[in-house]
């Protein structure tokens, strides 16, 4: 289905749409996010810094929120949320807040819901190589050599921080999230788990 997840109403049509349709829901992949604008803080403004906010933590906020009733109810339940090793990154600040935020939530959340048997973890992708979107994050084009610059800025940075130098795939994105899923993790909560070639964010 298709729903606006920076709105409360359009998580919890999309888990009512699972709920109705599987019964019940055993996964949340929170998955949904990404930097819009890379430059200096200083260049954002505050609509800019508003709608990085909306889109890397408000989308995962409102998930967790709408699926955690059916969850609780069955007192089964996994949340694995996607942060990023941008935490600690140049020219996508209000990105790496929101990011920083899905950590303290995963923390906190997995502490409030554990006596209800439900596990929050995440992981922290760094850079990764992807095809080109169906759906673009609406990043402006560069138009400038300053503009290219901030953002060749990000990917250098990007790459110098990881150890094995290299950005990751799709694949070594997706593994860590099935294995925090998965029971093999069952005793792992609360983690957020550097996906991110040595880069801990």
């Amino acid at each position: 289905m298709t729903a606006d997840l920076e709105a409360y109403d359009g998580a919890e049509q999309a888990i009512t749409a699972a709920l109705e349709h599987h019964g019940r829901i055993d996964v949340l992949v929170n998955n949904m996010g990404g930097a819009i604008n890379f430059k200096p803080f200083t260049r954002f403004t505050a609509e800019e810094i508003q709608a990085e906010i909306t889109r890397s933590l408000m989308t995962t906020l409102w998930s967790c929120r709408a699926v955690l009733p059916a969850m609780t109810a069955r007192r089964h339940g996994v949340i694995v949320n996607v942060s990023s090793a941008a935490t600690r990154g140049i020219h996508r600040i209000p990105y790496s807040a929101a990011k920083g935020g899905i950590n303290t939530l995963t923390a906190s959340l997995a502490l409030e819901c554990a006596d209800a048997g439900i596990r929050v973890v995440a992981t922290a992708p760094g850079g990764t190589e992807a095809p080109p979107r169906r759906i673009s994050r609406g990043t402006p084009q560069a138009r400038t050599e300053q503009e290219k610059a901030w953002f060749q800025a990000h990917i250098n940075q990007t790459l110098a921080s990881s150890l094995l130098k290299r950005y990751g795939t799709l694949d070594e994105q997706a593994a860590a999230i099935c294995f925090l899923a998965s029971n093999e993790a069952s005793y792992i909560t609360g983690t957020v788990l550097p996906v991110a070639g040595g880069d801990l964010g």
